[in-house]
């Protein structure tokens, strides 16, 4: 999950990374929660590129804030809508550096990258002026690791590097992160150093055992309803992946497995159709239970453009005949999703499964391009 800008900082104050006094707003009502200014008023995304997109501005009285949070909310950037800001106070006579940590499987460990310059020109910066490097996945390695890549860099900016690479290699191997990355990284004359930004990318599968981590899903698609929040609740809550992958696509998909459904996407991508959503239901973990079929059919009916329903199950363990049983079921308890239904499976119980469908209403092909060519009827005929 890619936090915001807003709750990463708060999870990495807990473990001594020193950010700017801040708050989160949604309107100008709580600006009398904010700390003492001047102030920098940041739109709440999860994308990088903020500050290019005129989402980071600065501001030296109440009204300047309150103009900017009317400004930036509702703004769209990077696909996202911006629901909210996070104003802190500014960081000023600072020098700017980088510094990330990023799981790294290859090498079974953990990449440092290091930087004695920083901001929003970084991209720009040429090879030789990063430093980087892997260690084990312990503390001891990756302090020994920062130590080494600073070691020709001047102080205070050595110091406050290693300091932060410190606290920062506390809060990965702690929260379990698959990236922490701080730009800029704020350097004052005397060594201080605090976070200036922060991305923080998180492992769903540890959700069980990072509260924390996981206390966000419970307010974040409320107050704000970002794309990575939502879609990791829906797991966390429901045990199924689902990802509206255009908002304007036509074809829903109910479809088993990661890779076939990636596959799948790009296929009708490729034909000229617009699929809807990416959707791995587990269908083997199905059994005698509707609720996550009956979930999945009402999230789609959300999607306000889709004309048709494309099921496509290609089985292993699951008994086709009873997975049928369970969605002629789920659709049933779905009046409102009125759209047409094609069906593409192939597995265990294939002939049971064509009778519970065709009882349905439901014609059952085992050939994709075969259920393709009656998608693709079924959208013309709503055109």
């Amino acid at each position: 999950m890619y936090l915001l800008e807003h709750d990463a900082k708060g999870l990495l104050a807990q473990h001594g990374v020193a950010v700017p006094n801040g708050a989160l707003l949604s309107d100008k009502t709580t600006v009398a929660s904010l700390p003492p200014g001047p102030w920098i008023v940041k739109g709440q995304i999860t994308a990088g590129g903020r500050g290019k997109s005129g989402l980071i501005k600065k501001a030296n009285t109440i009204d300047e804030v309150n103009t900017l949070i009317g400004r930036i909310i509702g703004q769209e950037a990077k696909g996202r809508t911006v629901r909210s800001v996070r104003v802190e106070q500014q960081v000023t006579g600072a020098s700017e550096a980088y510094i990330s940590l990023l799981l790294d499987p290859a090498e079974a460990g953990i990449r440092v990258i290091i930087a004695a310059q920083g901001g929003m020109e970084i991209e720009s910066l040429p090879p030789s002026a990063l430093l980087a490097a892997t260690a084990a996945p312990n503390a001891a390695a990756l302090h020994a690791l920062i130590d080494q890549l600073t070691a020709n860099i001047a102080d205070p900016m050595r110091s406050a590097l290693r300091l932060a690479g410190q606290a920062l290699t506390g809060a990965f191997l702690a929260y379990e992160a698959l990236l922490i990355e701080i730009n800029p990284l704020f350097v004052l004359p005397d060594g201080r150093w605090i976070a200036g930004d922060a991305k923080f990318v998180t492992d769903d599968s540890t959700l069980p055992r990072q509260p924390a981590q996981r206390a966000l899903l419970s307010h974040g698609p409320d107050k704000t309803p970002e794309p990575s929040y939502l879609e990791t609740a829906l797991k966390d809550t429901h045990g199924c992946d689902y990802v509206v992958v255009d908002p304007a696509g036509e074809i829903a998909l109910l479809t088993t497995g990661a890779g076939l459904s990636m596959m799948l996407i790009d296929e009708m991508r490729a034909a000229g159709l617009k699929p809807y959503n990416f959707l791995d239901i587990r269908s083997g973990g199905l059994r005698g239970e509707t609720i996550r079929l009956i979930n999945v059919l009402k999230w789609m009916h959300q999607g306000p453009q889709v004309k048709v329903l494309l099921i496509n199950i290609f089985a292993g363990i699951t008994e086709l005949g009873e997975f049928s049983e369970l969605l002629v079921s789920a659709l049933r308890a779905v009046p409102e999703f009125k759209v047409p239904v094609v069906a593409r499976l192939v597995g265990n119980g294939m002939e049971t499964a064509r009778g519970v469908l065709q009882a349905a209403g439901i014609t059952l092909h085992n050939d994709l391009d075969h259920a393709l060519a009656e998608v693709r009827t079924h959208l013309g005929s709503k055109l």
